[in-house]
């Protein structure tokens, strides 16, 4: 079983180590838990078995709510059914790691993260090291120690038909050139990693007057007001596409785009995989560690090379506000220009 819950840029993340314990276990079964609002994402996977879902917002009251405990008792007792032979919780916190000890597997691998003693729950542990800086190749080395020998770095997110149809209906009704359109996504859960409303205002206005490219934005319905308030300060159209796709018509979404303009969110983490040309503007976490992987031409920011295993940075040269209009407008034409080639 591999644990991973959440957030979506996570599982994104996480989908090389899926790819990776099929190839080097091909006759395992492989199940994966996860929160049922990501499950959608991986739902169909071509090495993947089964979703195990985990409602965290309801078994988190399992302590003070008689069916919410009766629903973590009921999952603790399906994880023990199935029997597995090993975990890998790749989330590293107590209750992933709690969830994998108490399935009474008894070979538990996890990270050393340190944070609420999570790796007290692991049979094997493996400590970060900085040639491992980044998240991907430490998980490649938890699977080195389950015995995993194909660790290629594979993403595979695959179409589905259903929801292609469905961006194909919403492309027509807003009418959004299919093969030539830019997604911006200037949303994300935390404040502190979004780029300033009239930059992405302004940035639109380039992308659709110098090279010619419809624009869409996109993100969760709650932000859908700053996505119209970026429409409001353009003079191009900009589609708004907060809360109007599914996870799997997201993908799809940006599978066709020609350029996708992204803070350090899920979406963009989407994008990344899926090998679109992108520019992704990071603050303080350390694109290093949580960066578009071996792409760095894809990255805009401060000190990007210099932070170590470092998870974020509280230095305030590193805050998003100090990208500039014209340095991401430098990456989106190398990304066009490349894509081209």
């Amino acid at each position: 079983m591999l644990i991973k819950p959440s957030s979506l840029g996570d599982i994104v993340m996480a989908l090389p180590a899926l790819s990776a314990l099929r190839r080097s276990f091909p006759g395992a079964r492989i199940s994966w838990l996860v929160r049922p609002v990501f499950a959608p994402l991986i739902e169909g996977h071509p090495h993947l078995d089964e979703l195990i879902l985990f409602d965290r917002k309801r078994l988190g009251q399992a302590w003070r709510h008689p069916g919410a405990f009766g629903s973590l008792v009921s999952l603790i007792g399906d994880l023990r059914r199935r029997r597995f032979d090993a975990v890998v919780d790749l989330q590293g916190l107590f209750r992933s790691a709690a969830l994998a000890w108490l399935s009474r597997c008894p070979q538990r691998f996890g990270p050393v993260w340190r944070r609420e003693f999570a790796h007290h729950f692991y049979t094997t542990t493996i400590p970060a090291r900085p040639e491992w800086v980044h998240v991907i190749d430490y998980y490649m080395k938890i699977l080195e120690a389950m015995g995993a020998e194909d660790r290629q770095v594979e993403f595979i997110l695959p179409e589905k038909p259903v929801a292609r149809d469905a961006v194909e209906r919403l492309w027509s009704e807003r009418d959004v050139e299919r093969h030539g359109y830019a997604v911006l996504i200037p949303g994300s859960a935390q404040v502190s990693k979004c780029w300033p409303a009239d930059r992405f205002a302004a940035l639109a206005d380039r992308l659709a007057s110098d090279h010619g490219l419809s624009v869409v934005a996109t993100g969760s319905g709650a932000e859908s007001a700053v996505i119209e308030e970026i429409a409001g300060r353009a003079n191009c159209p900009i589609a708004n596409l907060a809360g109007a796709t599914s996870l799997p018509e997201l993908v799809e979404v940006l599978r066709g785009a020609r350029l996708v303009i992204s803070n350090d969110t899920g979406p963009g983490h989407i994008a990344a995989a899926l090998g679109r040309p992108l520019v992704m503007m990071f603050s303080w976490s350390n694109p290093q560690r949580v960066g578009p992987y071996h792409r760095p031409e894809c990255l805009v920011g401060r000190d990007l090379e210099e932070r170590g295993l470092a998870i974020k940075s509280s230095n305030p040269a590193h805050a998003i506000g100090r990208i500039s209009l014209d340095e991401v407008c430098a990456r989106a034409v190398e990304q066009l220009a490349g894509s081209r080639r």
